[in-house]
């Protein structure tokens, strides 16, 4: 379909159904398109986020296509749009939160996808027409919905009435309801039957309560003296045991952390030589070393998740800000019901995530596990992410802050790579998750989470070719994308450009051949620049990079190595000569 479609200004109705185009949808779109129709073309890749700035459209239908994954357009701007059809693909998880957008939509097909979740945020929309059969769909339906023509067949859907307001919360999956009458619901039968089940059941419930406590006793026994001196009234899935070791030519020291002891995450660290911490498999109980919130302390912190506070959105979950009463500002991701099966996974997660302690990871705060919510609460970073930073603040990078910025994120990987045992691989590095603070150090987030990371995003331009291939991660695999980061610093580009020539659209593909020749290096170096880089600096970084994205994994280096090479380029950056032939004869 070509690359540059978003120079079609005139074009309002847009309609390529019914061909063979495969692959992937056009990235670019005609920008004040109405009427969308791209169905039955065999596309196979998600949809490109350009739908999300087509503020003028009405109607939109990729029905009978092979989309995968989730949705991650965001609608915040499309209350225009008044027919959707995603019918007929392989679209997953949740309904994105930004659907409460769609102020004008009457006609919305859903369709045979494997959606999963509740349908909460359809509620409040003015639909006529709704088709949302064949997903997996659960919780209850909205009262409003059961008046218009509703087709819900083929899903898990509560069968119970709606609970009127003030009913205990749900504990289904996206539940977000904390109603205060707790002792509300529907009425009892009244009827003698119903009066001995219940006594049958809580009789049962107190022997099993008393058979549990009597097997846990037993196996307390048998645990080893720092086991039993935990919390026992603490509720986690095992405990971590941590290995600190001082030096290598010393001798190593372990213990087990105490739960009533946690670590002060507030402490900053002295030595940029992070610590190595052992995650051990061989205990029973969780070590949380991070506030547990409320669902009701974190709605009133982010006025209900509201747009206002909207951050961004993955394809795990999404963020949002949060005014805390102390007036700390934080930031509250709100993980999707697909991405944790169960809270004893999840409270897993989080105590491996608790553990982790280095200045360029981003801190965990917090976390919520309550009526089917699962949040992490993380530091907020004023600055944002570095994509942002990079596409669009009005304040230019320069060439210190760039390498400055490399080497914290280098030094992030590395800590999880070489100094976790056994390392943690992060499955999603690229620069929307590099934060920056206000004094544009870097902070990598989303670490510990690649065990809710289960498809690659192979159109976003970080996946190495064999994740590509097999869809397996490995450390290897986050090398390459470190090296898809160091482009993104040098060049200014994003690793998929559909606006750019065919040839210049995929950043690796087009970076590779020309890093090690420097006149073309020079022009590939970010304009905004504006030649002040010193040039023996920008080639030795060009070095790292094609080190980093080779196509063979086991070619790549560890990113120790990277760290060093990067450190020793330090003093090049800091050079306040500019490009020219004079700067180059003294290198």
């Amino acid at each position: 379909m070509g690359y540059q479609l978003n120079s079609l200004t005139a074009v309002t109705n847009f309609d390529i159904s019914d061909n063979k185009l495969g692959n992937q949808i056009p990235l670019q779109l005609p920008p004040n398109v109405q009427r969308l129709n791209l169905a039955s073309n065999g596309f196979i890749a998600s949809l490109p986020p350009s739908i999300s700035q087509l503020t003028s459209l009405k109607y939109l239908n990729v029905t009978h296509n092979v989309i995968e994954g989730q949705v991650t357009v965001l609608f915040y701007s499309l209350t225009a749009l008044s027919t959707l059809d995603f019918s007929f693909n392989n679209m997953t998880g949740d309904l994105p939160q930004s659907f409460q957008s769609l102020t004008s939509m009457t006609d919305m097909y859903l369709q045979n996808n494997q959606f999963t979740g509740t349908i909460d945020v359809l509620g409040n929309l003015p639909l006529r027409n709704l088709n949302i059969g064949n997903n997996k769909f659960t919780g209850f339906i909205p009262e409003r919905l059961r008046s218009i023509n509703l087709q819900s067949n083929g899903n898990s859907f509560d069968s119970a009435p709606t609970p009127p307001p003030g009913s205990p919360p749900s504990d289904k999956p996206g539940s977000l309801n904390i109603g205060g009458n707790r002792g509300g619901g529907r009425k009892k039968s009244g009827s003698s039957a119903g009066l001995i089940a219940g006594i049958i059941i809580s009789v049962l419930l107190v022997l099993a309560i008393v058979a549990f406590v009597i097997i846990m006793k037993r196996r307390n026994r048998k645990s080893s003296k720092e086991i039993e001196k935990l919390d026992n009234t603490h509720f986690a899935p095992k405990v971590k045991e941590i290995k600190s070791v001082e030096n290598s030519s010393t001798t190593s020291t372990e213990a087990v952390l105490n739960l009533k002891h946690p670590v002060d995450h507030h402490k900053e660290e002295n030595s940029t030589s992070p610590k190595p911490i052992v995650l051990s498999k061989k205990t029973k109980k969780a070590q949380i070393n991070a506030k547990s919130f409320s669902v009701a302390e974190l709605q009133i912190a982010t006025d209900s998740f509201s747009v206002e506070n909207f951050i961004g959105e993955g394809s795990i979950g999404s963020v949002y800000r949060a005014h805390m009463d102390d007036g700390e500002v934080l930031a509250v991701k709100k993980l999707n019901s697909s991405s944790v099966s169960i809270a004893e996974d999840f409270l897993g997660t989080v105590s491996n995530i608790s553990m982790l302690h280095h200045p360029n990871v981003t801190e965990l705060v917090g976390y919520c596990c309550e009526h089917g919510q699962y949040l992490l609460v993380y530091k907020f970073h004023k600055n944002g992410s570095l994509d942002e930073f990079l596409q669009l603040s009005d304040e230019p990078l320069t060439w210190n802050d760039r390498v400055k910025i490399a080497i914290g994120a280098a030094r992030a990987l590395e800590y999880l790579h070489e100094v976790c045992s056994p390392s943690i691989t992060h499955k999603k590095f690229k620069s929307a998750n590099v934060l920056l603070d206000s004094e544009l150090n870097p902070h990598l987030t989303d670490c510990g989470l690649a065990s809710l990371v289960h498809e690659p995003d192979q159109a976003s331009g970080y996946v190495a070719p064999e994740v590509a291939m097999s869809g397996q991660y490995t450390i290897k695999s986050d090398v390459y994308s470190f090296g898809v980061v160091m482009l993104e610093l040098l060049t200014g580009r994003t690793p998929i450009d559909g606006s750019r020539p065919r040839s210049e659209q995929s950043l690796v593909r087009w970076a590779t051949p020309q890093l090690h020749d420097i006149d073309a290096l020079t022009k590939m170096v970010d304009p905004v620049l504006d030649g002040l880089y010193p040039i023996k600096s920008v080639s030795r970084f060009a070095d790292v990079i094609a080190l980093c994205v080779q196509p063979e994994p086991e070619f790549r280096p560890p990113m120790s190595e990277v760290v060093q090479a990067l450190v020793r380029l330090v003093r090049l950056a800091q050079s306040k000569r500019t490009f020219g032939r004079s700067a180059d004869a003294e290198e």
